[in-house]
């Protein structure tokens, strides 16, 4: 969409509030923030989904907003914005959907037994009676002396996994007990990796196992998309090999692997051991399901402050600007589920953090503020950057995450998302200490939060990173502890995540949303003025790709 378009809908159709802005505060300001959500999450923006005409109107004032701050673009040439197209596709009801085995065919029910969607720009999907091969986990880490593959090909095959990581409920003596963190999550755990193993393996689908433990969530979660999917557009020689990737049902796969000769509680166990060895489970699967795909034209939104003295070493603020659109009403007739929390209130952070640096004395180091678009859609909009980065990883300082504050009022700790994976936690803890708080680690590390949000893209790359996210743990509130600070996390997540519901309150207490947010502004300022670089800490799978370009920090 052309800039004077974006311009003229932050000028006209959509006005820019009167903030402080004009008289800069030292303080994040708790009214700021307010209004902010406010306006975001306002029917105005139809939810912020990407290729709307929401987004449109969401693009138009993050740019008035940005210009009226005073920062510059950082986008592609020149400009405020960086292009990210988006694949999207969406299943139709299956002509042939089922396992074969030995001449006899299970009809397989969509979105009861097994839950499935595209990634390929293709009118339908074909899958003819493709081998079924468990391969456990899935992992293949030779930096922990992991490889559950023992070399089997899977070209043309069906790739079947367990979630998560092998030592999720390994015990004392196991092989695989302690290798990957125990019950917390490492990147081998989340389904995105096994994806991505299987279709570099050449796989033509893949199958995880679905339990409620093991993933985080139940069945109803994994089926909620409703065979509907987006991805960046990728050129036809990077398409992934998987023709469908997807779920099957604990219940299914029992009955799967029990038709097949094998026991799947015992092949858990097994898959626990070093020496395991993929199996053939004697199936076939076969799918014949129509697809429809489109183009959708999406945008990241990027701006800066130069640095005066060493502009090419960039400290990166980030929170997504998306939420999830129109959806069926709820109980009280709403139809956009708007993301006040996730992630308009992180959007407000970044202009409150962005009108500090403002106020204050130009930094060393260059500062910059990415709005990314479709974080709900799979991390997209970061990772369309990551892979095009406008600033170079090697030269990115560190990426500081907003996705979800509490609203529930001020905290004793501030929560920690991956502990152990690098020295900005150690920072995290210092500054905290600065405001008479501690850190206490998110409560459900299984879960891999830290692999949930856009900071991930630029992990992947190396880029050190920090996420505030207020449901990984119950906050110890200052008004109730940490039962309060549990309550508000089940009432937010059991009722408002992802619904429509998540709108702004006049309840809302952002006082706890403004220590984390100065938190991060304090330790973004301190590295915008010095010339630290943050490390990743020993066993940290990101440790070895930021090593690797260590010669261009000297």
């Amino acid at each position: 969409m052309p800039l004077r378009l974006f311009v003229a809908l932050s000028l006209a159709a959509i006005a820019v509030p009167a903030l402080a802005e004009t008289s800069p505060a030292p303080v994040i300001s708790a009214d700021n923030l307010a209004q902010t959500v406010r306006t975001l999450a306002a029917d105005q923006f139809q939810g912020r989904a990407p290729g709307t005409v929401g987004e449109e109107r969401t693009i138009g004032y993050l740019i008035g907003r940005l210009q009226a701050l005073g920062l510059e673009p950082a986008g592609l040439d020149g400009g405020w914005t960086q292009p990210v197209p988006l694949l999207h596709t969406r299943l139709g009801k299956a002509a042939t959907l089922q396992f074969d085995r030995n001449g006899t065919q299970t009809p397989l029910a969509a979105g009861t037994d097994i839950y499935l969607s595209s990634l390929q720009p293709n009118d339908r999907v074909a899958v003819a009676n493709a081998p079924l091969v468990f391969v456990g986990y899935g992992v293949s880490a030779p930096e922990r002396g992991w490889d559950d593959f023992k070399g089997q090909d899977l070209k043309g095959k069906v790739a079947v996994f367990l979630v998560n990581d092998p030592d999720f409920v390994a015990t004392k003596g196991e092989d695989a007990f302690g290798k990957f963190g125990g019950r917390t999550m490492t990147y081998y755990g989340r389904w995105t990796y096994k994806f991505e193993e299987a279709a570099r393996r050449g796989a033509i689908a893949a199958l995880i196992v679905h339990d409620t433990d093991g993933a985080g969530y139940g069945w109803n979660v994994v089926a909620s998309p409703g065979g509907e999917n987006y991805d960046i557009v990728r050129a036809p020689d990077k398409l992934t090999s998987l023709a469908l990737q997807g779920w099957i049902s604990g219940e299914t796969a029992t009955k799967l692997f029990a038709g097949a000769g094998q026991d799947l509680a015992k092949l858990r166990a097994a898959a626990r051991r070093k020496d395991f060895r993929p199996v053939d489970l004697g199936t076939g699967f076969t799918a014949t399901i129509p697809v429809t795909h489109e183009v959708v034209q999406s945008q990241n939104v990027l701006a800066k402050i130069p640095g005066t003295k060493r502009p090419d070493e960039v400290v990166i603020y980030g929170a997504h600007w998306d939420a999830y659109g129109e959806g069926a009403p709820d109980a009280q007739g709403r139809i956009y589920r708007a993301g006040a929390n996730d992630d308009a209130l992180g959007v407000a952070g970044l202009f409150e953090i962005a009108r500090l640096f403002k106020a204050a004395p130009p930094p060393d180091r260059t500062v910059a503020f990415a709005f990314w678009t479709a974080e709900e859609r799979g991390l997209l909009g970061s990772e369309a950057y990551a892979q095009a980065p406008l600033f170079p990883a090697e030269k990115t300082v560190a990426n500081f995450g907003l996705d979800i504050l509490q609203t529930a009022g001020r905290a004793k700790d501030v929560v920690l998302v991956g502990k152990g994976q690098g020295t900005l936690e150690d920072d995290l803890a210092r500054f905290a200490a600065a405001q008479g708080r501690t850190v206490t680690p998110e409560s459900l590390p299984e879960r891999g939060l830290f692999y949930r949000a856009d900071h991930f893209s630029l992990a992947k790359r190396g880029v050190p990173v920090l996420l505030m996210m207020g449901i990984a743990g119950a906050s110890d509130l200052v008004d109730g502890g940490k039962p309060a600070g549990q309550k508000w996390v089940d009432d937010y997540t059991g009722k408002c995540y992802h619904q429509a519901c998540d709108a702004w309150g006049s309840d809302w207490n952002l006082d706890g949303a403004v220590q984390d947010i100065e938190l991060f502004y304090e330790m973004g300022n301190e590295l915008a003025r010095s010339a630290r670089w943050p490390e990743w800490k020993p066993g940290s799978e990101f440790k070895a790709i930021r090593d690797a370009s260590a010669a261009s920090r000297k």
